[in-house]
């Protein structure tokens, strides 16, 4: 009887666990996807100063010049800065952080799966930070 219990409390933690940490998917959110697309946008175009404006102030902190933004975005972040096409997915909450994931194919037509941290200001969503995920179907 007491394995019983406790295989009961211990499924009930599991549970509880991952309930918790869980990420919740939100409704796709308009002005995050056109505050992205404004970005992408600007960068096809190469200006570099409308593409700042989409970042947050953090960030904007961080490089001091759309310069040097765009400098690294150039060399980190190719498939952004010049992207084939680009696919919204979903939107996420993630311990209080919206997180909004992209799928972008360059134009050697490899896939990349990105996830957008956004927040919201003042001056409407920025684009809080990026990083690219694991290449699809393929695991760490």
């Amino acid at each position: 009887m007491r394995f019983g219990r406790f295989f009961l409390v211990l499924l009930a933690s599991v549970l509880w666990f991952s309930a918790a940490s869980a990420e919740d998917a939100l409704p796709p959110e308009a002005g995050i996807e056109a505050t992205i697309t404004a970005q992408i946008d600007a960068f096809l175009e190469d200006d570099f100063a409308e593409a700042f404006s989409h970042a947050s102030p953090n960030i904007q902190g961080m490089f001091g010049s759309s310069d040097r933004f765009g400098q690294m975005v150039r060399n980190g972040y190719p498939m952004v800065w010049r992207p084939g096409d680009v696919q919204y997915l979903e939107l996420r909450d993630v311990s209080g952080a919206l997180w909004q994931k992209v799928m972008i194919r360059d134009r050697q037509g490899k896939v990349h799966v990105l996830d957008y941290q956004m927040i919201q200001t003042s001056e409407g969503w920025k684009i809080n930070g990026v990083q690219i995920l694991a290449e699809p179907g393929v695991s760490a």
